[in-house]
């Protein structure tokens, strides 16, 4: 190699940037392409092998289906301008989400709704007659003091056995009797058929997958992928004058004060010889000798496509504890107490800025990261 081609290599290797950022979700790429458009020079760093974050897409070999890595995203929002943004990037198609639950191998819509009930208890209640019913299924529970005593609050204790209980034990792998009140802030009853799972007036799926609409959003922006930033973080901090954290941050400060509670999800593919395997997109099982909690059938996703015939792919979705993957924050009372020392330490990181779900320990939808980012990228500018 000649001295004037080394000479190239060395100073791409140690360009400046205004911003770096660490990971390549919703929240990264937003506030890459944001500050990119508004004549900044910016670099994304990743430590996956790919872009996206947990809405990770791609096309499985010779089926047209699209696979969802880490689970089934529906995008859903109230936000017109978060929707304009997205759509920006790739248009959308129409899909909306209805998720089935299994009980007992009997099929039930989610969340519990008039069809729900009726269906349960072989009954045919009328709209208006449906808060009497419930309210003589809650008890006396009063003051909750768990999340078992708030669900049966909410909805009583035959809905939260058959629909609750043995879920959250699965997605928790803790007796409901031990978690906080606050994992269940609601339990939505609707007193009508409507199953649709959100109520949000915009809802969809990219059709080209969000691989592709990530993509887009990173035009122009480089990204350097397999890379732990931690593996030489000086040097990263050295070549930025403002760096985006957006990982876990008990990892940041090198779990100093202790380690964060998280729940992750294990995911087993199957390739199936048949056309359709349950008929819905997600379908939930709430039984506790089920060892998992949902199978996705994502071809359901994307109704605007003609797949391989007599084939699918479905994604039975396995909760289990892996300090790499985290997912879902546990926020327990110790965890809030670690939570709130991690953030004193972060406003005295000057250069670094904190946000993600990772960052934040807090679960986000999609819309909520992209509002989050947009917020933030108002701050910076």
């Amino acid at each position: 190699m000649d001295c004037g081609l080394k000479n190239h290599f060395y100073q791409e290797k140690m360009k400046k940037y205004n911003y770096i950022i660490v990971g390549c979700g919703l929240y990264g790429a937003t506030l890459a392409e944001r500050l990119r458009r508004s004549g900044k020079k910016v670099l994304v760093i990743e430590k996956r092998n790919h872009i996206g974050g947990n809405c990770y897409s791609y096309e499985y070999p010779g089926t047209n289906i699209m696979v969802h890595k880490y689970g089934t995203h529906i995008f859903h929002t109230n936000n017109k301008d978060v929707w304009d943004y997205v759509n920006s990037f790739g248009e959308f198609n129409r899909y909306q989400h209805r998720v089935l639950t299994t009980h007992k191998n009997k099929v039930y819509t989610m969340p519990i709704n008039l069809g729900t009930i009726n269906s349960f208890y072989g009954l045919n209640l009328k709209p208006e007659e449906v808060d009497r019913f419930i309210m003589k299924k809650k008890g006396s529970v009063t003051h909750p003091k768990n999340l078992e005593e708030k669900a049966i609050s909410l909805i009583g204790r035959e809905l939260y056995g058959a629909f609750i209980k043995g879920y959250t034990i699965k997605q928790w792998n803790c007796d409901p009797k031990r978690l906080p009140v606050d994992i269940i802030t609601r339990l939505p009853v609707r007193t009508s058929y409507y199953d649709s799972y959100y109520n949000d007036y915009y809802q969809g799926l990219p059709k080209k997958g969000y691989t592709d609409t990530i993509q887009n959003m990173l035009k122009g922006v480089p990204a350097e992928l397999g890379v732990d930033y931690f593996d030489e973080k000086d040097k990263w901090l050295g070549r930025c004058d403002r760096l985006i954290y957006t990982g876990p941050i008990d990892r940041y400060f090198n779990y100093s004060l202790g380690r964060l509670q998280w729940r992750s999800v294990r995911f087993d593919i199957e390739k199936l010889k048949i056309d359709d395997f349950q008929g819905t997109s997600v379908m939930n099982y709430a039984d506790l000798n089920v060892p998992y909690t949902r199978i996705h059938e994502p071809k359901h996703l994307h109704l605007e496509k003609c797949h391989t015939k007599d084939t699918t792919i479905i994604v039975k979705e396995f909760p289990h504890a892996d300090d790499h993957e985290p997912y879902y924050p546990v926020n327990s009372v110790s965890d809030k107490k670690v939570l709130l020392k991690y953030q004193a330490l972060a406003k005295k990181e000057k250069k670094v800025i904190f946000g993600g779900r990772l960052a934040d320990y807090k679960y986000y939808d999609m819309h909520h990261t992209i509002e989050a980012a947009l917020e933030k990228f108002e701050l910076l500018t």
